[in-house]
């Protein structure tokens, strides 16, 4: 079984990644978002972004940096095929992660005006925000020394592949084929 991580920028293509593993290579996806909204749901707090960083934050510092993802990898693995984990916000997790067989993690970036367009286009319950609350957000999830906090530039950097989404999804696409190809 190969697990890929995806990390990356707000907007970058993370999903667009996930989409095409998923349709194109039978990959089975599990969400960090989609974990943590069942998780905000259950704890009655607002939907949006802040509640989603709050209980990730509080499930890591409660059980271990890496729990959330550890939490999808039990549930992946009861069913061996390939799987993708989407998004990987934590240094905790790539290494939790890592010491779990086949791990490729893969980093999506753009440039950032081209991700805050593509962050309104989408428009997703967190995606009604002006420009400088996007890069806000996005710088508070940049860096942290806290280990249970989002560190996604030493996400970035820990990365096997960095791609690079400043063009088309065909584009996008032929980086993606030559990587996975590597892979299985």
């Amino acid at each position: 079984m190969v697990i890929v991580g995806i990390t990356g920028t707000l907007g970058a293509g993370k999903g667009t990644v996930v989409d095409y593993l998923v349709q194109h290579f039978q990959f089975r996806h599990f969400s960090v978002r989609d974990y943590l909204w069942n998780e905000v749901r259950a704890r009655d707090l607002p939907l949006n972004r802040d509640s989603l960083t709050a209980v990730a934050n509080d499930l890591r510092a409660t059980h271990s940096p890496s729990f959330i993802v550890d939490e999808l990898y039990k549930i992946a693995s009861a069913q061996p095929q390939n799987a993708i984990i989407e998004s990987i916000r934590t240094v905790g997790e790539i290494d939790s992660l890592s010491k779990k067989g086949t791990f490729l993690l893969l980093a999506v970036d753009a440039d950032p005006k081209i991700r805050y367009e593509r962050v309104v286009l989408r428009n997703s319950e967190t995606d009604h925000i002006s420009y400088e609350t996007f890069w806000a957000n996005e710088q508070r999830e940049m860096s942290s020394g806290d280990v249970n906090k989002q560190n996604l530039g030493a996400c970035i950097q820990k990365a096997d592949y960095v791609l690079l989404n400043n063009g088309n999804q065909e584009e996008l696409y032929r980086q993606v084929n030559e990587i996975i190809n590597k892979y299985l």
